[in-house]
């Protein structure tokens, strides 16, 4: 692990204790967590872009096909099967 060192407003600061103790866990452990979520959501937001930009092609989405086929077998006459 890298260290990384940055400022914070005071009332930040109180903030992230506030929700560290609520939660359980360390200052550092709070913010390591919130700063990955938060680049895995810029991340997901990127690429939502890269899809509008390059969307699947034919061959790549030819198994949604399949979702459209419904139950392979009806089943429900296996119900009282058992007993």
């Amino acid at each position: 692990m890298t260290m990384l060192s940055f400022r914070l407003a005071a009332e930040e600061v109180a903030k992230v204790g506030r929700w560290a103790e609520r939660l359980g866990v360390g200052r550092s452990e709070l913010i390591r967590e919130s700063l990955r979520r938060y680049l895995t959501w810029l991340e997901s937001a990127d690429d939502s872009k890269r899809w509008e930009a390059e969307p699947l092609r034919e061959e790549e989405s030819a198994i949604a096909a399949i979702a459209d086929w419904g139950v392979a077998e009806e089943w429900s006459d296996w119900t009282d099967a058992t007993g």
